[in-house]
């Protein structure tokens, strides 16, 4: 398989595809406005933070005129002592430079407290953000998350956020000191000689262009680079999660090639973002020596009339140092601004999207539904274009076995998902005891309901805690139970540490098989009044598998429970039994009904019984 039909055919740990490349430029502005408004909040400490650092660039601003001061006196008493009329007043100098001394530690303390101020903004903005993001997680539809790759979901949490942070930090505080030492070295420019201050001045409109032109082409490419670090992300998370099955199949070349072209865009964006980032100091600091130059024609010129003093002329050149390192710092505060608005649109974008409706006006209480489910004409598809089920009714009554069964692709995993409502019908409605599912609050519909799927998922925690996930509050007796009637107890027990082992990030410590009972095992101690079993005993062999069943069939009396299963001989005992192809209902009724009929199912049925036989 050729690299590009490999780079369309990728799917990501949710089935899609990483996001394209091809998205159109944003809008700065708005972003810019959307993170102000978002700031509000902290407004009385960006004042106070303001204040200080204001003041901190002031005490800096005034120190080369004080300076000036002290070299005028010495070259005063210099010339003085030379012809013999006086000398050089050293406990004046001295008093200049203690209060020269006094305003640079004052300027240092408010520098301080401004930068501890403006820390703790940043860190505030992005603790908040990420909190508004994983309570946003938690209302978005599942649709979102089958539609993006998991590292691009991560990247929005850990980089965008971080250079948000990052990025706000230095550009807020720099930009106030850079436009306060701008302005007030302006004053002082102007106080000491103005014709000198208009040739300075003439540095100002090249250095506005240079940074103009600069902007114009850095912000798509720092767009960019956010854009495809989270690319690179996904693809590495993915990868990574599943370099089990690139090994066996040999796609190491294929892998490569694709992260190969996704890394080498990263790098193109990267490369001309810095670049424009890192070229505009050299280019102001030419400007800035030209500037030189001028003034100190012209300072000697005014110098030698007897126009201006030659500490002065000292005090001047700090200045001119001091206004062009503003105008710098300017540009790459306007690089740092344009990260800020890349990665708080990403961000801002996250936040904005699509939630689930949490809760009703008028909620129905899940207490005392006894667990009656009613499917009336059900229509539902993942696209309005694509109807996955059309007119699917059934009656399921309260403690009875219900196994859902057909070919893949058939939309039983669906009908789970429109019964938990992960995905709300397109027609028709879901009831339970009568009330529609869309009359119930979703937090508390969830509660009704204990699921096992066929893909386990256990955190990086003790066998102990993972059970427990199923009810917090549960001791180590009832967690024990809920082992034992899962029959992991056994295996638990031969494990080093037993309950207390600790599982890695990708529990590989414990074979599939082992995971599928620690989850049937929580499902057991949620005490679920629905169940729902998904291929729950698909990864176990066969002894495990009866085992299982026996534990299942008892957690499931006086329980209504939904099971999918591809193995037919596992749901034989099922109340009703379902059969779905390409999104239809064809057939329903007990094991023996179905076989009577000799239809899909007793096919499907008798193929298998045919396999396990030659096997």
């Amino acid at each position: 398989m050729s690299s590009e039909k490999f780079q369309r055919n990728r799917r990501g740990p949710m089935g899609h595809g990483a996001m394209g490349s091809g998205e159109k430029a944003k809008d700065f502005k708005g972003t810019v406005k959307k993170l102000a408004k978002h700031l509000e909040q902290y407004k009385w400490r960006f004042l106070f933070m303001l204040i200080f650092a204001i003041a901190s660039t002031v005490f800096i601003i005034i120190g080369p005129k004080i300076l000036g001061n002290a070299t005028t006196e010495i070259f005063s008493g210099l010339v003085a002592k030379i012809n013999g009329t006086g000398g050089i007043d050293f406990e004046k100098i001295a008093m200049i430079l203690l209060t020269l001394l006094a305003l640079y530690i004052a300027s240092a303390f408010f520098s301080f407290v401004q930068g501890w101020i403006m820390t703790g903004i940043s860190n505030d903005v992005t603790y908040r953000l990420r909190e508004d993001i994983s309570d946003k997680i938690h209302k978005m539809p599942m649709k979102y998350f089958e539609s993006r790759t998991t590292g691009e979901v991560l990247s929005r949490v850990t980089n965008d956020v971080d250079t948000l942070g990052q990025s706000l930090n230095q550009s807020i505080t720099q930009l106030i000191t850079s436009v306060t030492t701008l302005i007030g070295v302006l004053i002082m420019m102007l106080r000491i000689n103005v014709l000198m201050t208009v040739f300075a001045l003439l540095i100002l409109p090249v250095s506005m262009l240079i940074i103009s032109k600069t902007m114009k082409f850095s912000q798509r490419f720092f767009r960019q680079q956010q854009e495809y670090l989270g690319n690179v992300n996904g693809q590495v998370e993915e990868i990574y999660s599943g370099h089990n099955i690139v090994k066996v199949f040999n796609k190491e070349e294929d892998v490569n090639k694709v992260f190969q072209k996704t890394n080498d865009q990263l790098y193109e964006s990267a490369w001309k973002s810095q670049f424009f980032s890192g070229i505009m100091m050299p280019i102001m600091q030419f400007v800035g020596n030209l500037g030189y130059v001028m003034v100190a024609l012209v300072g000697s010129w005014l110098a030698i009339k007897g126009s201006i003093q030659v500490g002065e002329i000292q005090s001047f050149f700090q200045y001119i140092r001091n206004f062009t390192q503003p105008i710098q710092q300017i540009a790459q505060v306007s690089n740092m601004l344009q990260m800020t608005a890349a990665a708080s649109e990403r961000v801002f974008e996250f936040l904005d999207e699509e939630e689930e409706d949490q809760t009703v006006e008028h909620p129905v209480s899940a207490e005392g539904l006894k667990g009656n489910v009613q499917f009336d004409h059900v229509s539902f598809g993942y696209r309005p274009d694509k109807i996955t089920i059309s007119d699917f009714s059934a009656d399921v009554h309260e403690g009875q076995k219900i196994a859902i069964v057909g070919p893949t692709g058939a939309g039983k995993t669906t009908m789970i998902k429109l019964l938990m409502r992960f995905y709300d019908v397109n027609s028709g409605s879901i009831k339970v005891d009568g009330h529609d599912l869309r009359e119930f609050n979703r937090n508390e519909l969830r509660e009704m309901f204990g699921m096992v799927l066929q893909d386990t998922w256990l955190f990086n925690g003790s066998i102990m805690d993972n059970i427990r996930y199923g009810q917090l509050n549960a001791t180590d007796e009832e967690v024990i139970e809920a082992a034992k009637a899962a029959h992991a107890h056994k295996f638990i027990k031969t494990l080093p540490g037993g309950y207390n082992m600790i599982l890695n990030e990708e529990t590989s410590n414990i074979s599939q098989g082992q995971k599928q009972l620690l989850t049937i095992a929580r499902a057991i101690l949620a005490d679920p009044k629905i169940l729902i079993l998904d291929e729950a005993t698909s990864s176990v062999d066969t002894r495990t598998e009866i085992q299982i069943q026996k534990a299942m069939d008892n957690l499931m009396k006086g329980r209504t429970s939904f099971v999918i299963a591809h193995r037919l001989s596992t749901i034989r005992n099922a109340d009703m039994i379902l059969v779905m192809k390409d999104g239809n209902i064809i057939e329903q009724g007990s094991h023996e009904e179905l076989m009577e009929k000799g239809g899909f199912y007793a096919d499907l049925y008798n193929s298998q019984f045919i396999q396990d036989l030659s096997a």
